[in-house]
């Protein structure tokens, strides 16, 4: 893992962090204790996936992929929200860039209600 230098500056990016460490690791057992029940997740261009059922099964679908590298480039956070972009170099060679954007319940900034993923396969 590569995490850019500005990342750690705050609780709340500190739980961005983990959440995007989760996805790429395929960490379901965190992420659906960070989420809430009716979660939302749009995959732009792709597909939308509503509730806690849809959003595990989503997790398990996309663990079979095996990333071997993570770079965080950025992460920003201010009031309900945060994001984090970077790149995923995977087993098979495929890089993926995403930026995912994250609603939280609250300013603190302790539960997603949904997810907006940005992502775009580097040919």
């Amino acid at each position: 893992m590569i995490i850019g230098e500005d990342c750690g500056n705050s609780p709340k990016n500190l739980f961005v962090q983990d959440l995007t460490v989760a996805f790429v690791k395929g960490d379901a057992r965190y992420l659906l204790k960070k989420v809430t029940a009716d979660v939302r997740w749009n995959i732009l261009g792709d597909q939308v996936i509503q509730g806690g059922d849809h959003f595990a099964d989503m997790l398990e679908e996309r663990k079979r992929d095996r990333a071997t590298e993570l770079t965080i480039l950025h992460i920003a956070t201010h009031g309900k929200a945060g994001a984090a972009d970077g790149r995923i170099r995977f087993k098979n060679g495929k890089i993926l860039t995403f930026c995912n954007v994250y609603e939280f319940i609250n300013t603190k900034g302790t539960s997603v209600r949904e997810i907006t993923s940005y992502v775009i396969e580097i040919k």
